[in-house]
């Protein structure tokens, strides 16, 4: 025996229908402003970490993607951002990530010359411990603009370390563990620059993960 539907059960399944096509309409008209966004917070940060005002919507462009986990600390592919003067690259900007955190993954940008002196470093995501390992963050502490104008080499591995390990930048009182993979993830994101100078000549290609 087949039960007649109420007019109540019925008003409800169209009241549903109607949220959904008012959530999927709503969420339609807002993608250009979410992406929008997105990109001002994109360039906001890349002007972060280069010489000022130098990062545009063409720096976007000229991106690539590099697997590399033992210097990316990821196995998924990471974006490199190529700054060009005169069609030269002049610094290339490294997607990066510390796998070693104290509380997981510590997603960074590094600014690097060809040279791999770098430019300028930022932390883009992390979960580590407020009041201790969050000093990692410039709003927090200038302790991450401490990278800047230092020489990366792959002679020079001990001195980028810190302190308490025998290298030359500071770690926070009761967290040692969180500066000791940023400076890591630093180092190695300018090793890679110097090991693989075919960086400046690979295609663009950051627009099929997009």
């Amino acid at each position: 025996m087949i039960l007649p539907i109420s007019k109540n059960a019925l008003l409800l399944a169209l009241v549903a229908l109607i949220c959904v096509a008012i959530l999927g309409l709503v969420n339609q008209l807002a993608q250009p402003k979410i992406a929008e966004q997105q990109l001002k917070n994109k360039l906001a940060t890349l002007n972060d970490v280069l010489p000022q005002n130098t990062a545009s919507e063409s720096l976007l462009a000229d991106c690539i993607l590099v697997t590399n986990e033992d210097l990316l600390g990821r196995p998924t592919p990471q974006a490199i951002y190529r700054l060009r003067d005169d069609g030269q690259i002049s610094a290339f900007v490294v997607e990066t990530t510390a796998p070693d955190g104290y509380s997981g993954n510590i997603d960074l940008m590094v600014a690097v010359t060809p040279e791999g002196s770098i430019l300028g470093s930022r932390v883009l995501n992390h979960q580590e411990t407020p009041g201790l390992g969050d000093k990692i963050e410039r709003r927090r502490s200038a302790w991450i603009e401490s990278f800047q104008d230092k020489q990366v080499s792959p002679d020079n591995k001990s001195a980028w370390a810190v302190k308490k390990d025998g290298g030359q930048f500071d770690q926070f009182t009761g967290a040692t563990i969180t500066p000791r993979a940023v400076v890591n993830a630093v180092y190695n994101a300018g090793l890679l620059v110097l090991q693989q100078p075919e960086l400046a000549s690979r295609p663009a290609n950051c627009g099929a993960m997009q």
